[in-house]
């Protein structure tokens, strides 16, 4: 009897739980680099250099779990179902929700762009030099669905390309499913896995608040907060973009849905947290895929949809990409006196809306998405060279809400195929442990 009693004891006023140590740590951190922002460079080269180093190695243990864990969640979920015909069910809802979302981010961005104008005034460098010889070129559509399918599973798991992970998760677990008995042993080991991925990623998750303060540091004093006054109002028109977006379309989705909001925000806040922090969507994967089953979606459709919208469900990076391809335009007026259509607008938003589709498999996506939209358009790539100043600001946004889009997609699949488990929502409310 005494172990529920120790689990029912109150935290002390000093033990602080995950989320609130993360919050902790983003505020050290960005208070340590405000610090070295003022540093002299020989100092602040020795703080980056060591605070790179937490980061990297969070960061690092961050990625080594993705692939086993994405790999395993999937095959047991799947196959765990018994139904081929399930499988191709949840994919089919799963992509029509991503393109109604991601169309409704590429609208409210594009609205609020031309209200707000933060382009409007911006001189662009004349005759710019910079080059983009080195970057990556999108994938066409033909490129992304052949891209989708591995050569090799081990390099997709090396390279942490999740897209490719899925889709060959789903094809083992059809096969498990196929297999009958001589599969059973299969399943039984994934789960197995799935369970201990799960523990590996509790540990790994101790030393978040760590990895996080040392990211935003490096960011902040690489940075300085005096770069929010350079392009305040380009910043200030994504964020207010991405609370508009947040509060509106989600909302609604929300509510149609029936999402149990209490239970998603305590499911949300520390993969959102994590992503807001250090900009990277990896970092977050874990903890939203343990956060999201124990909220109530099941296993098989976690696995899926999480990772699938990391190249079709890009909220975030679709409204930015919408916001900044504008943001040009309006500064290539003011500079050049050519006015960029409200047609033209729409006809680079049907564009971005399929090239960002591939962006997952694009180094430095966002950024080579918007160069290949503003070449296509002859805008002048200084403005993409401006805006990489404040990137990463931006990139903090974009990959947070992203995330955040995502937990919700998996929730209004559950919710569509009538499995999201509303007791366990509430239980997870309560104690944020429900039992399985």
């Amino acid at each position: 009897m005494s172990a529920p009693a120790e689990a029912a004891t109150p935290r002390k006023w000093y033990q602080l739980s995950l989320t609130q140590q993360i919050l902790l740590g983003l505020v050290v951190g960005v208070l340590l680099g405000w610090w070295m922002s003022g540093q002299a460079p020989e100092a602040k080269q020795g703080w980056n250099e060591w605070l790179g180093v937490i980061r990297d190695i969070f960061l690092h243990l961050i990625k080594v779990m993705i692939a086993p864990l994405i790999f395993a969640s999937v095959v047991q979920g799947f196959a765990g179902t018994g139904d081929m015909k399930k499988v191709g069910r949840i994919g089919w809802k799963a992509l029509l929700y991503f393109e109604v979302v991601t169309t409704f981010a590429l609208l409210v961005g594009l609205v609020v762009v031309n209200v707000v104008k933060p382009g409007a005034g911006v001189v662009l460098a004349a005759n710019a030099a910079q080059s983009t010889a080195g970057l990556a070129k999108p994938l066409t559509l033909g490129e992304i669905i052949t891209h989708m399918f591995p050569t090799s599973v081990m390099d997709a798991m090396a390279r942490n390309d999740v897209l490719q992970v899925v889709i060959f998760a789903v094809l083992f677990a059809m096969a498990v499913i196929a297999a009958g008995e001589a599969g059973k042993p299969v399943f039984t080991f994934f789960g197995s896995l799935t369970q201990v991925m799960f523990k590996f990623a509790g540990l790994i998750m101790k030393f978040a608040p760590f990895g996080v303060g040392a990211a935003i540091a490096v960011t902040i004093g690489a940075q300085g907060l005096g770069s929010l006054l350079t392009l305040a109002k380009l910043v200030l028109t994504l964020y207010g973009a991405l609370v508009i977006f947040v509060v509106f379309v989600f909302g609604t989705v929300i509510w149609l849905a029936k999402v149990p909001l209490k239970p998603f925000i305590k499911a949300v806040r520390e993969p959102f947290t994590l992503a807001f922090a250090t900009a990277n969507s990896e970092a977050a994967l874990p903890k939203a895929f343990e956060n999201m089953e124990k909220v109530g979606v099941p296993r098989g459709i976690v696995g899926f949809v999480l990772p699938a919208g990391y190249s079709f469900n890009l909220d975030g990076s679709t409204l930015h990409l919408a916001v900044a391809s504008v943001f040009v335009a309006q500064a290539a007026e003011t500079t050049t006196g050519i006015h960029f259509t409200v047609e033209q607008q729409i006809t680079m938003m049907l564009v971005l809306m399929l090239t960002s589709k591939g962006v997952a498999a694009v180094p430095r996506a966002s950024f080579v998405v918007l160069i290949a939209a503003l070449e296509s358009f002859k805008l002048p790539l200084a403005g993409a060279f401006l805006i990489l100043g404040v990137d990463a600001l931006l990139d903090m946004a974009r990959t947070s809400v992203n995330v955040l889009g995502n937990c919700l997609a998996s929730v209004v699949v559950a919710r569509w195929e009538g499995e999201f488990d509303d007791k366990k929502a509430a239980a997870f409310l309560a104690d944020g442990s429900p039992k399985a």
